[in-house]
């Protein structure tokens, strides 16, 4: 069994969802792993990764005004403000959905499906670098 792990730095130009799956492929694609899982990690409390849809743009808007709704910057809810009224709904978004992931990876490419697409779901205002971690297991 074979272990490749590696690190890539993003920054999300604006609060939104980035796709990141041309990066993570290349990487995939240099290694001498041909089958294996990919384990990614994203090393945030207030930005998550998730694979969503890639093909309709509607959908990324949609899933962001949901979470607009859902958790909104309204500095009265929450007892955690200190950084700025887009902090606390940053974590509680980050809380619901997730910061790792699990793909099986087959001939050397990532086993999506044909409408998927990993994004980098940035929760903060600000623009920031989020570090993502890598690592590829198999043979």
């Amino acid at each position: 069994m074979i272990h490749r792990q590696h690190s890539l730095t993003f920054q999300a130009p604006k609060q939104g969802l980035l796709e990141i799956t041309d990066e993570i492929a290349r990487w995939v694609a240099h290694q001498s792993i041909t089958i294996g899982l990919l384990t990614l990690f994203l090393r945030h409390t207030s930005a998550s990764i998730l694979i969503q849809e890639n093909a309709d743009p509607d959908v990324l808007a949609d899933l962001q005004d949901f979470f607009a709704a859902l958790a909104p910057e309204d500095n009265s809810l929450y007892r955690h403000i200190a950084e700025g009224p887009d902090d606390m709904p940053a974590h509680i978004k980050g809380a619901l959905t997730q910061t790792q992931l699990a793909i099986p990876v087959s001939q050397g490419k990532m086993l999506l499906g044909t409408w998927q697409g990993i994004y980098l779901f940035e929760h903060r205002r600000i623009p920031r670098n989020r570090e993502l971690v890598l690592h590829l297991t198999g043979d």
